[in-house]
């Protein structure tokens, strides 16, 4: 409330000041032909007092007293259109309210566009110390399945399917360790719509596994929790999630779910990079690609980042050109090219930034060097940066470990 209440009051003294200088035209309120006639009326004060002092004679007196006469009915007459016309009053008028309205109202418009109301300010490290004390409280995956409604069956399944369904539910019932069966169950209920059964089957199967499930029955896993609440990353998705990443750091569908899950606990900034880097990587058909497309660029404004959309599979590395140039030059001549390229690529991640994969390159190209003060700086900046994102810190580790950082 008292955000609102300072606003309004400055908003309105501004208002107050323009429409007060369109409707008076200036800061003083008597126009410019006024003070001509004050003086002018002195000017015939003067003439009678010269007069009785003998100063001037009667004729001259007479004739300067038609020359200020003639000069206050040219001044009156200035001053009668200065200020007797109602119409221009009324004109300015007219302006100062609507350039009143359109002040308050676009400025109130903008900010309710822009802005957050409601929201205090809060510094970077505040909003991250939020982030994570929502993402630790957040609602967990059978709370989150409660609320989501019951999905209608899909039109296209037929009758002779569903039936076939409910004999393979039967039939897992009395065989508890067959694995076949409820990978089949599992796609079958998904099939369905019954998420929440799907990913009942499917835990079944990691469960029957044991230590021989793969990054794969993860991350499916995973996949299934979030379609069961709705597209909702829980805590329990969030485990399944580093778990896949753990076994297969480059699993693009657990990376797509991972930037998902830190956009909403209040990291826009970690989802933009994961989903940077997955649209720089590809394929341009990988199932992730237009679900990250339809959401990024809202992504990088909640960030506060001026995001452009990179070639999809393309790298940031030396091109052909680059490396074919390189092979006809000296020892020297190579050394200087790579500290140039080197240089620029630090230049870039300082002043743009980049997916960790340009900073593990840098910190490594950086070891090759030499220069391992400043791959170390590199590092620590890096770890700024990335640290809540498994996979990228895994990356820069390894980068790390390869240069004798750790």
């Amino acid at each position: 409330m008292l955000f609102w209440s300072v606003t309004a009051v400055l908003t309105l003294v501004v208002v107050a000041t323009l429409v007060r200088a369109l409707v008076t035209g200036g800061v003083s309120d008597r126009p410019p032909a006024a003070y001509d006639l004050d003086v002018y009326r002195d000017q015939l004060k003067e003439v009678d007092r010269d007069l009785a002092r003998g100063v001037i004679s009667e004729p001259d007196a007479e004739r300067a007293r038609t020359e200020v006469s003639r000069r206050i009915l040219a001044a009156d007459a200035a001053l009668r259109k200065e200020t007797g016309s109602d119409r221009t009053a009324r004109g300015a008028a007219v302006i100062a309210g609507a350039s009143a309205l359109v002040l308050i109202g676009g400025t109130y418009a903008v900010y309710l566009q822009l802005g957050a109301p409601g929201y205090g300010d809060l510094a970077l490290k505040d909003r991250i110390e939020a982030a994570q004390i929502f993402r630790t409280n957040r609602p967990s995956q059978a709370d989150a399945e409660q609320g989501v409604p019951d999905a209608p069956p899909p039109g296209d399944v037929a009758p002779d399917y569903v039936a076939l369904v409910e004999q393979l539910r039967g039939a897992v019932q009395t065989r508890p360790d067959d694995v076949q069966g409820f990978a089949l169950l599992s796609q079958a209920e998904a099939r369905l719509g019954n998420f929440t059964a799907a990913h009942e089957a499917k835990a079944q199967v990691i469960a029957i596994k044991g230590d021989a499930a793969d990054a794969a029955d993860f991350s499916e896993y995973a996949d299934l929790l979030i379609l069961a609440a709705g597209g909702y990353v829980s805590p329990e998705a969030e485990q399944m999630l580093e778990r896949t990443l753990a076994l297969d750091s480059g699993d693009g569908a657990a990376r797509y779910y991972f930037g998902l899950m830190m956009s909403q606990t209040g990291r826009p900034d970690t989802a933009l990079r994961v989903w940077d880097q997955l649209l720089r990587e590809g394929p341009a058909d990988a199932p992730w690609i237009p679900a990250i497309d339809a959401q990024i660029e809202d992504m990088a404004m909640r960030a506060g980042v001026n995001w452009a959309r990179p070639a999809t599979g393309t790298g940031r590395g030396p091109s052909a050109a680059d490396i074919e140039a390189a092979e006809a030059l000296s020892p020297t001549e190579r050394l200087e090219m790579i500290q140039g390229m080197v240089a620029g690529l630090s230049d870039r991640l300082a002043t743009e930034g980049g997916p960790a994969e340009d900073w593990a390159q840098l910190i490594s190209a950086l070891g090759v060097l030499g220069q391992l003060d400043q791959a170390a700086a590199i590092f620590a900046n890096a770890q700024q940066v990335f640290g809540n994102d498994p996979r990228a810190m895994d990356m820069l580790n390894r980068a790390a470990d390869r240069v004798g950082l750790q």
